[in-house]
């Protein structure tokens, strides 16, 4: 029995598949993707953009191959990185077997969309000699016509439907390392679809809420979606399409797993949104050490509380804490206890550096153990 039962999320059991060296599914850790948005033929700009996800924390990275350019590009790409590549395939299986020999580690296709039995053949015996997974993506914007015909508009029976089309053409060929993601714009329909898939099969979801929007807007559609699928304990790999720089959508998908538990990479901040009784300007102050803590992996928590309302009780939960005083001077907190008093003016250089400090520490302690399991 754990001791916060109400916190508690069960995964549902799928099968694990690989992804690289990115186990997914099963007990693996739910893995955070972005989609690079350059020209993939432009090798430089590509390259750069997957390292600024890598440093992001990016755990996989998906690049789109329309043409035979792109295939030929994506040798050199793969070459310079680090995380493993999905190469994005919709309907030419030539692509794929490119894809596949060129380095790929995973293979954004659906089977049904290529054309015949002997192609999906080529297909799937390359991404096997290869040592390639898959993802189907069904779309809704997108069903098959047959599906949108018979059952009137996307609707989540058609979309678990198309999918499941999908994953018997592949087992067919004695194919399972694969895994699904059932995408729409509209949330209700994504989640219900997402929540028929899970029942229907066992193969790991890739969940998302497709065209979610920009930052703000798409954030917030995403987060209801998919944190409703994730708390359900739904899902095996995620990424939030926003119509922004990819990197925010690294950041926000860590974010939201961080705010359910599933994933704790970085500094977790507890703020107040501020109010006539704080002791210091809350919201500069968050933001200012989200930007000067951006480079931290380790988890931490840290708490910034403008009063003694709040402030001491956030403390106690955090490793670090902060809580605002009277004349400018403020209460650090450290493991939970009051530790000592810091100025206004010094606060945040002091935070960092008790922040950098720990995640240090924490780091080595890391070392040590893994050198004495060695």
């Amino acid at each position: 029995m754990s001791v916060r039962p109400y916190r508690d999320i069960e995964r549902r059991q799928s099968r694990k598949i690989r992804v690289g060296n990115v186990e997914v599914g099963g007990d693996a850790p739910i893995s955070v993707q972005s989609m690079t948005n350059t020209l993939t033929t432009d090798v430089n700009a590509t390259v750069a953009q997957i390292l600024r996800l890598e440093e992001a924390g990016a755990d996989i990275v998906r690049v789109s191959c329309p043409d035979q350019e792109s295939t030929a590009a994506l040798k050199d790409i793969i070459k310079q990185v680090h995380v493993p590549i999905v190469a994005d395939i919709h309907f030419h299986y030539k692509r794929a077997i490119e894809a596949a020999e060129a380095g790929a580690a995973c293979l954004r296709i659906n089977p049904g969309n290529i054309g015949s039995t002997e192609r999906v053949r080529e297909v799937v015996k390359a991404a096997k000699d290869h040592g390639c997974s898959m993802r189907i993506g069904v779309n809704a914007g997108s069903l098959e016509k047959e599906l949108l015909e018979r059952y009137g508009e996307p609707c989540p029976e058609a979309m678990v439907e198309s999918a499941l089309n999908h994953a018997k053409i592949l087992e067919d060929q004695d194919f399972r390392e694969f895994k699904i993601s059932v995408k729409a714009s509209d949330v209700f329909l994504a989640v219900a679809a997402y929540y028929g898939l899970a029942e229907a099969c066992d193969y790991p979801l890739h969940l998302g809420i497709t065209e979610a929007g920009g930052l703000r807007g798409g954030t917030v559609k995403s987060s209801i979606g998919m944190g409703n699928l994730l708390w359900a304990g739904i899902g095996d790999t995620l990424r939030v399409s926003l119509s922004a720089d990819p990197v925010e959508e690294i950041h926000v998908g860590f974010d939201i797993l961080k705010s359910l538990g599933l994933r704790t990479r970085g500094v977790q901040i507890i703020s107040c949104p501020s109010c006539a009784r704080q002791g210091f300007n809350v919201v500069d102050t968050v933001a200012e050490l989200e930007k000067r803590l951006a480079h931290i992996s380790t988890p931490i928590s840290l708490s910034i509380i403008g009063c003694i309302v709040n402030g001491p009780g956030e403390a106690r939960e955090t490793d670090i804490g902060l809580t605002g005083g009277g004349g400018g001077n403020h209460k650090m907190y450290i493991s939970g206890r009051p530790d000592h008093n810091i100025s206004t003016e010094k606060m945040v250089d002091h935070i960092v550096e008790l922040v950098e400090e720990r995640a240090a520490k924490i780091e080595a302690e890391e070392a040590a153990k893994q050198t004495a399991a060695e």
